[in-house]
């Protein structure tokens, strides 16, 4: 059997801290996808080749992209760091109706109907899904403080491909099924808002993988 490569992906984590606690935004997978169906998950989805194209209203935090450039081969182009950002956006427009990012006049001729914006955007995880899988992903995840954004909560939106949108509470999601992947991120992020309830940009951030069999947790 050929093995399968991991392509990459982005995930963001959508905070909302305007009440007295903290909620991440999550919808559920639908039941027609391959890969884990059924399942509440954070929006996100595979890197596109269009994304490296697509214009940015501001970069990547340069704190944020040195972490994000460790451990991803010794040919790097800042184009697909960046991509990897705007994949992030482009999934959250495209899942739940979110635009982060500078409005477009004219958006005939172009991917999204906004500039995105990938300044605020915090490097928190990666995750490699491990071998033998239907689909294999190398993931990063990212996360984004709606208020910094200027985003309304109540502005989300399902879509076929994440129904089902919800803000949990990131410290009690109960009744919540996720992936244990999703579950191991929103533990991440549980003990990052605990050290530091602003997550600086240029915080360690863990790397999942397997590594002969092993599943284990590296440090970026």
């Amino acid at each position: 059997m050929t093995a399968i490569r991991p392509v990459d992906a982005a995930s963001i984590l959508l905070l909302d801290r305007s009440g007295s606690g903290m909620r991440v935004l999550m919808g559920r997978r639908s039941s027609r996808h391959v890969f884990m169906p059924n399942v509440y998950v954070f929006p996100g989805g595979r890197r596109d080749a269009e994304d490296r194209r697509i214009p940015v209203a501001n970069p990547l935090n340069p704190h944020a992209r040195e972490r994000l450039a460790l451990k991803t081969g010794t040919r790097c182009p800042d184009s697909r760091l960046r991509a990897l950002g705007v994949a992030a956006l482009r999934e959250l427009y495209e899942e739940a109706g979110i635009a982060v990012g500078a409005p477009l006049l004219d958006s005939a001729e172009s991917v999204l109907p906004f500039r995105p914006d990938l300044s605020r955007l915090r490097f928190l995880a990666r995750a490699i899904t491990p071998a033998g899988m239907v689909r294999r992903f190398d993931t990063r995840f990212f996360t984004l403080f709606a208020d910094e954004a200027g985003i309304d909560p109540t502005g989300a939106a399902a879509s076929h491909e994440l129904e089902d949108l919800r803000w949990v509470d990131i410290f009690d999601p109960a009744g919540i099924e996720m992936p244990d992947i999703t579950v191991l991120i929103l533990e991440e992020l549980q003990k990052s808002l605990q050290e530091d309830k602003s997550l600086p940009f240029g915080r360690a951030a863990p790397l999942y993988h397997t590594q002969r069999g092993r599943f284990l947790r590296d440090l970026l």
